[in-house]
C-alpha cells in the first residue's frame, strides 16, 4: 500500500513534466533543444529554425524579427525560449504577461557565447547534466579544428525559404564559424546579413564561397 501511495503522489509531477509546451525562437536555440533531446516538448518554432530537418515539421510562428504575440499564444505554450534576435520585444513582453515563462537566451557566436546558450537552455529545461555533456562534446569538437590561421577569404551566401539571396557580414553565425576555422570573412564592412549584387560579390574577392544546403535546392 505504501508503495502505491508513493506512486500516486508522483503522478502530478510526471503530468507536469509531460505537459510542458515549448516554443523555440531562433535557429541556434532550436538546435540546442534537439541536442539536449528535448524536442518532444516543442510545439512550434520560428522560420529560421530549419535544422535539424525534423524541426521543419513543427508549426511555424513566423520570422524571428517579425513575431506576433497572438500566433505564439494560440499554441498554448508554457515556455518560450527566445533568441537575442527575437523581435519585437513588446511581443515577448505580451507573451510573458499572459503567464507564459519567457527565457531570454544570450546572443553571440564565439565559443563562450555558445557555451552560455547551452547553459541557459539546459537550465530552463531541467537538463543540467545533458547540458554539461553537450558543452564537453562541443569543446572536444572545437579542439579538433586546426588552430593555425589559413589565409583564405570566405563568402557565405544564405538563400532559403523564398528569401532574397543574402551574404553574411559580422555578428552572424556564419562569421563565427568562419573565424573559428581560422579563415577570414570576405564581408567585414557590415553586421548581420545583406543583399549583395553580383558586382559586390566579385569585388569582395573571395577565395572560397560557401552556400547553405537549402540554397543549393533552388
Amino acid at each position: 500500500m505504501k508503495r502505491w501511495l508513493i506512486l500516486l503522489a508522483a503522478f502530478p509531477l510526471l503530468a507536469s513534466a509531460a505537459a510542458e509546451r515549448i516554443v523555440s525562437l531562433g535557429g541556434d536555440v532550436t538546435e540546442v533543444v534537439y541536442a539536449l533531446d528535448a524536442q518532444r516538448q516543442l510545439v512550434a518554432k520560428d522560420s529560421t529554425s530549419t535544422w535539424p530537418a525534423a524541426a521543419q515539421s513543427l508549426p511555424d510562428v513566423g520570422y524571428i524579427r517579425q513575431l506576433n504575440a497572438e500566433g505564439i499564444l494560440s499554441l498554448r505554450p508554457t515556455l518560450v525560449l527566445a533568441s537575442a534576435q527575437a523581435q519585437p520585444s513588446l511581443v515577448l513582453k505580451k507573451v510573458a504577461e499572459n503567464k507564459v515563462k519567457v527565457v531570454n537566451v544570450p546572443g553571440g557566436y564565439d565559443l563562450p557565447a555558445i557555451e552560455a546558450k547551452i547553459g541557459v537552455i539546459a537550465d530552463a529545461l531541467g537538463k543540467q547534466s545533458e547540458g554539461k555533456a553537450l558543452r564537453q562534446k562541443l569543446l572536444q569538437q572545437i579542439a579538433q579544428i586546426p588552430s593555425q590561421p589559413v589565409n583564405k577569404r570566405v563568402l557565405f551566401i544564405l538563400s532559403h525559404g523564398g528569401m532574397n539571396t543574402m551574404v553574411a557580414g559580422k555578428q552572424t553565425a556564419a562569421d563565427g564559424a568562419i573565424r573559428a576555422a581560422g579563415l577570414e570573412n570576405a564581408m567585414q564592412s557590415f553586421d548581420h546579413y545583406r543583399s549583395m549584387s553580383q558586382e559586390g560579390v566579385i569585388a569582395s574577392k573571395p577565395d572560397l564561397v560557401v552556400i547553405s544546403a537549402d540554397g543549393l535546392k533552388g
